[in-house]
């Protein structure tokens, strides 16, 4: 049995985090709406919008399971102020996905859609990140459905809203739109270390033009 941890060590590892969060242990359930039920016959992948082809690609749940795997250790920060350090996510990588459906030169951004409609909206060069990946996998072990199986991203460096669970497609956009959390008051960009929690929190040219 190990030692307790102590306030000093605690201390140390919660100055680390993020203003205004919190150290989790364990990983709480949060999402809007219900779980849906997997089907992998009809799941589809897809890569649409201002690609640089014009078309769009797709992957079926075995394809997209046979790209190349990856994992990167990465803190989860959610909005509701808690932080889970240190989790090992494994999956593929967003690069895997921008080198095999390449985005038109004019994109800028891109919207990530998962099941129900859920949609997520990022500059391309937060989704490009070295560190962005659409999760399978999360300590060696398979996402449950209520955490997001079959596929989830996770974008370490944005507030975890910005990482959609059960996902199913990006679209590459040549201007800046807002996802389903940013219409209902959200932050259009989601820097966790700049503590953008709000759309109220804006300032020009952190959301779409009007």
């Amino acid at each position: 049995m190990g030692q307790p941890e102590s306030e000093e060590h605690r201390a140390a590892r919660e100055s680390a985090l993020p203003p205004g969060q919190r150290l989790q242990r364990g990983w709480p359930v949060t999402h809007y709406g219900p779980v849906p039920r997997f089907r992998p016959e009809r799941w589809e992948f897809r890569v649409f919008g201002a690609t640089a082809g014009g078309g769009k690609h797709c992957w079926s749940h075995e394809e997209f399971s046979a790209l190349p795997f990856s994992t990167v250790v990465a803190d989860l920060h959610c909005v509701t102020k808690f932080s889970m350090v240190g989790a090992e996510w494994g999956g593929v990588p967003a690069r895997t996905v921008l080198e095999l459906a390449p985005p038109a030169p004019e994109a800028t951004h891109v919207m990530v859609w998962a099941e129900y409609g859920f949609s997520a909206n990022m500059r391309l060069a937060d989704f490009a990140s070295e560190r962005t990946i659409f999760a399978t996998h999360k300590d060696g072990e398979l996402l449950t459905a209520e955490h997001g199986f079959p596929l989830r991203l996770i974008v370490p460096h944005l507030y975890a809203w910005k990482g959609p669970k059960w996902v199913r497609g990006v679209e590459y956009m040549t201007a800046d739109r807002r996802g389903f959390w940013e219409e209902r008051g959200y932050h259009n960009v989601g820097d966790p270390w700049a503590e953008q929690r709000y759309s109220y929190q804006e300032e020009p040219g952190d959301g779409p033009e009007l």
